[in-house]
């Protein structure tokens, strides 16, 4: 007995040591230069790391650097379609591993401006977390309808939708927001207009649905909710105490303006499939990839709640590798194989990627990657931290 007890002391001490060892050691600092260690610093193959960062390099995202073209051959068969926001021509490939805060590869112009698309969704979501954070909403299972009583969540179906449902993107919410008509957003590769207008709605909750236009609505609603600009409160609650750069800037599309205790003020997007969504700096993510792999804690300052990221990151019923806005790399349709399931991951059109490895205590920002290529790059990145 008294051996069994001694052996569990031990398991337990060393538990504790590696907890204390995975901690962020660094965090760097506004406008300083981010710090970098090799990579055999921390026992990464750095010649495996290699291979990774060159696969990343040769397997650029193929679609045009003028983006504008990029999102209208992109989403050529949808109904009604048109850039709407702001766009802007890209850099090429870029990316930054970051091991336990350190910089140990970096590729590409990492202080260039470009288009996320939609890693802004994991963004978006984070404004949510604040919001339920600070007790703005009291629980993220509400329904929406109990905050907004402007009609944009009226009828038998719409009344249903919960924010859990818009996170998840389950909510089937059905009508038109800013043109956008929801129907017509990422139709089914089958079917015709009038079928696509007149379908029968899923009882929210049971069927996931990648649908830019019901993104948007959670962002008009959390812009209801906040009574401020969404950047205006990611700039204030994450941004600024993270040491972000001035240079990001967050757009909705040119006739999103609504009126909020009479001032007008715009209402974002959650991506940039018709304009807008977040211009941001690889650096940038990087940071706010940083504070998540820290459980939300930048320093001393616990930014935003350990419990938000562990919903946040929890498989929704109807799709196992889908949280609330971010990517899980769970046994699914979406799983890479021999890589971490204990991965998470923001997306974005064109091959934007930021991905927290908790396993490894490691940030990955990739910027421009030929989509389909992603798993690969994993698999060749995991090779190397193992």
């Amino acid at each position: 007995m008294q051996k069994n007890k001694f052996l569990l002391l031990i398991i337990t001490v060393l538990l504790y040591v590696n907890l204390i060892e995975a901690q962020i050691k660094y965090f760097p600092d506004r406008n300083a230069n981010w710090e970098v260690k090799s990579a055999s610093s921390f026992s990464i193959t750095e010649n495996t790391l290699k291979e990774a960062i060159d696969f990343a390099i040769i397997n650029e995202y193929s679609g045009s650097r003028d983006l504008r073209i990029a999102i209208l051959e992109g989403f050529a068969r949808e109904p009604f379609h048109q850039i709407l926001g702001p766009t802007k021509k890209r850099g090429g490939p870029s990316g930054l591993i970051i091991k336990e805060g350190y910089i140990v590869a970096q590729w590409g112009d990492t202080k260039r401006v470009d288009m996320t698309f939609s890693v802004t969704k994991s963004f978006l979501s984070t404004m949510a977390g604040l919001a339920v954070d600070k007790g703005l909403i009291k629980n993220e299972t509400d329904k929406a309808k109990d905050y907004i009583w402007d009609g944009t969540f009226d009828g038998s179906h719409n009344s249903k939708i919960t924010f859990q449902h818009l996170l998840q993107q389950n909510s089937d919410w059905s009508g038109e927001i800013w043109g956008g008509k929801d129907w017509a957003d990422r139709p089914p590769s089958e079917g015709n207009l009038d079928i696509w207008k007149y379908r029968e709605l899923k009882e929210p909750g049971t069927f996931m649905e990648y649908n830019d236009v019901r993104v948007n609505v959670l962002a008009y609603s959390l812009l209801q909710i906040w009574r401020k600009p969404l950047p205006q409160v990611l700039k204030d609650e994450v941004m600024d105490k993270i040491g972000a750069s001035t240079t990001w800037r967050w757009f909705g599309y040119e006739n999103a303006w609504t009126t909020i205790d009479g001032i007008q003020m715009k209402s974002v997007t959650g991506g940039g499939h018709s304009g807008g969504g977040l211009f941001i700096s690889t650096e940038d993510m990087a940071r706010f990839g940083l504070l998540f792999l820290n459980d939300g804690k930048w320093k001393n300052e616990q930014i935003i709640s350990e419990n938000w990221i562990n919903h946040a990151t929890n498989p929704s019923i109807p799709n196992v590798n889908y949280g609330y806005m971010w990517w899980l790399n769970k046994k699914g349709p979406r799983h890479w194989e021999n890589v971490s399931e204990d991965i998470y991951y923001a997306a974005g059109f064109g091959g934007n990627f930021i991905l927290i490895d908790k396993k490894h205590h490691i940030v990955a920002v990739i910027r421009w990657l030929e989509p389909s290529k992603i798993g690969e790059f994993m698999q060749k990145l995991t090779k190397a931290l193992d």
